[in-house]
């Protein structure tokens, strides 16, 4: 009897598993408020051993299609911004010293943001994601004590920066706990994790995330200081005129 009542639940388990695309959903759901704004610190932890600190005010609007970064510290960097628009396919960038305005090339969308461990497009991705990797549930592991389902996104595309992305799902709501990502050799080349998880008017947030790159050995912190979601922004706010404000 006991086998069988084993039996039935993993049967049951197995019929209500989300898809791949289901978790997903869930985790640009999360990563992707309808609009949000707040001031972050970035923390650069460099090979030299030295750290780099900077402040900026990021505004997210389009469940995250468009972004607007403003720099307040350190002073040779205050009041540069940039702009990502459709999911960071389109990047301008605002220098104050010299108030001009150029936007990058497309290829620049895998560069490094501000020097960091982080890439324009980890910044941006968003609903890329589901044109550009195939998305897989591959059942359920533990993450530091808790149940997480796994969500494989395997690249579809050759141009992706990763061959493949691996998520670590808590289980109760599919916000990610960390994420690994491949290079196109299948190498695992840096993993993000998403720390000191509240709920902020009702959403739940990662107020630190931490980016460890694991051949560099180098990381990169970023900590939220204040956010906040549902922002109503003018309509031409993510333009490149918002810049020079």
């Amino acid at each position: 009897m006991k086998k069988l009542i084993i039996l039935i639940l993993s049967i049951i388990s197995f019929t209500f598993a989300q898809t791949g695309e289901e978790l997903l959903n869930d985790v640009i759901n999360h990563m992707n408020p309808q609009s949000s704004k707040g001031i972050m610190k970035q923390t650069i932890n460099t090979t030299s051993g030295d750290k780099r600190v900077l402040t900026y005010e990021s505004s997210s609007g389009d469940k995250g299609k468009n972004n607007i970064m403003r720099y307040l510290s350190p002073a040779r960097v205050r009041g540069n911004a940039m702009l990502m628009k459709n999911f960071s396919d389109d990047i301008w960038m605002y220098n104050n010293r010299t108030k001009r305005v150029r936007k990058l090339a497309s290829h620049a969308k895998k560069q490094k943001f501000e020097g960091s461990d982080f890439t324009y497009e980890d910044m941006g991705s968003g609903d890329a994601w589901k044109e550009d990797y195939k998305s897989t549930n591959l059942g359920v592991q533990k993450f530091e004590g808790l149940e997480c389902n796994i969500l494989e996104l395997s690249s579809i595309k050759k141009d992706n920066s990763y061959s493949k992305i691996v998520s670590f799902l808590r289980i109760d709501d599919n916000f990610p706990l960390k994420m690994e990502y491949y290079n196109e050799k299948g190498v695992l080349e840096k993993i993000l994790f998403l720390r000191d998880i509240e709920k902020i008017q009702g959403i739940p947030t990662a107020m630190i995330m931490e980016m460890v790159n694991q051949q560099d050995n180098t990381s990169t912190i970023m900590e939220y200081e204040s956010i906040e979601y549902n922002v109503t922004f003018d309509k031409n706010f993510f333009s490149e005129r918002s810049l020079k404000k």
